[in-house]
């Protein structure tokens, strides 16, 4: 019998494991990949506020980020730079492993090619079906925690409900010439509805990604033939990764004996599809509120709703700004595109964002305003309720 039971070890559900381990709960962790940190499709890019608020990932931290170039789709380009960093360039592997291996060493429990294939709860009870090399087995415990990624069936087990609105992401590691700093490239030719980057790791070694709603693996392509065009990667032919990430979290992530943390709730910022950040500050209210109900031996859903309030407080806003402007600059072409990008170059709204007390690596929503208004678009917050009120009036009315 175990207290608490986590599908996934990356670094949410690791987490998640390590802080009730640390108070001396029973804890196992299941992952159905061979090793840790094995499968993503991310950049690897946190905060300083990430890292500050948790440190152990410093260890995989391969490069500072003081400055970004961002292209419009003509070609021309904006650049952001600050004299201190206000981002890092992490290993994503060692930081997963880094963080598994804090869990292990509070007595956590890891079982490595174990795929979790059912959750069910009762009562008195969490089970979870395990596959792995030596046949099926099924393992109890008084909570589960479903940390296993976005596109996992698991949460839908449990009565919760699936995310529908996700962007897929493709992702390669290139050999670069003389690439020191982050690019970050828009444009519907390039990225149709998002942005394609080039960010540095390794010395003359960067990964270049993007995001988009279809035909992904084709538009990754071809941004990689236009970095090769350029001289900035040596070759366009590399292997290819690609994932889901979701851009709305589930209506409920809290249940009996159960909760869901990390990209399985869609805990995402909408606008960069980055989970980390957010994740690991949900992992941390779903590890706080588990053992408080582990000690009062209350794990009933309305116990565990606390984590569902407390998560939202935090970043409900956040996430809603978020989706809005999501939902409108996808709505963009390229021309509208430039323009934005004429504005901000005119009215010198990156100087004024990054001297703002405002400024965030992580948190978007008062830069979204602050643009917003800087940019005199008043007209845009009223376009923004406008088309929220007519989807939600055309989702009525399809119904």
């Amino acid at each position: 019998m175990y207290d608490a039971i986590v599908v996934g070890a990356g670094p949410i559900g690791s987490h998640v494991a390590g802080e009730l381990a640390s108070h001396g709960h029973k804890v196992i962790v299941f992952e159905r990949q061979e090793s840790i940190g094995q499968a993503h499709c991310c950049t690897g890019i946190l905060g300083k506020e990430c890292l500050d608020a948790f440190p152990a990932g410093r260890e995989a931290v391969l490069r500072e980020i003081k400055s970004a170039r961002f292209f419009a789709p003509s070609g021309d380009c904006l650049t952001l730079e600050k004299e201190t960093p206000q981002a890092y360039v992490v290993d994503r592997t060692a930081f997963d492993i880094k963080l598994a291996r804090i869990a292990q060493m509070h007595g956590a429990e890891y079982h490595l090619e174990s795929q979790a294939t059912d959750v069910t709860t009762t009562g008195n009870l969490a089970c979870v079906q395990v596959k792995n090399k030596q046949g099926e087995m099924t393992y109890e415990g008084k909570s589960v925690v479903i940390a296993s990624g976005f596109g996992s069936r698991l949460p839908q087990k449990l009565g919760f409900s699936k995310n529908s609105d996700f962007v897929m992401g493709a992702q390669a590691e290139v050999q670069t010439k003389g690439v020191d700093e982050v690019e970050v490239y828009f444009g519907n030719r390039i990225a149709p509805g998002f942005f394609a980057w080039l960010v540095p790791t390794y010395q003359d070694w960067a990964l270049a990604g993007l995001l988009c709603r279809r035909h992904t693996s084709s538009h990754l392509k071809g941004f990689l033939d236009h970095l090769a065009s350029q001289g900035k990667i040596v070759s366009p032919d590399v292997k290819i990764s690609y994932g889901g990430i979701p851009l709305k979290t589930l209506p409920r992530t809290a249940g009996g004996r159960a909760l869901v943390v990390g990209d399985a709730a869609g805990q995402v910022k909408p606008t960069t599809g980055g989970g980390i950040y957010y994740g690991l500050l949900c992992a941390q209210i779903a590890a706080d509120t588990l053992h408080q109900a582990l000690c009062s031996d209350d794990l009933t859903a309305k116990r565990l709703s606390t984590y569902e309030k407390e998560w939202r407080a935090v970043l409900a806003r956040e996430l809603w700004l978020g989706r809005r402007a999501r939902w409108l600059f996808e709505k963009l072409n390229d021309r509208q595109i430039e323009r934005l990008f004429q504005l901000a170059q005119a009215k010198h709204l990156p100087e004024s964002l990054l001297n703002s007390p405002d400024f965030s690596f992580d948190w978007h929503g008062r830069l979204i305003l602050k643009g917003v208004r800087h940019l005199g678009m008043g007209g845009v917050i009223s376009l923004m309720w406008r088309l929220t009120a007519a989807r939600l009036f055309g989702s009525f009315h399809s119904h």
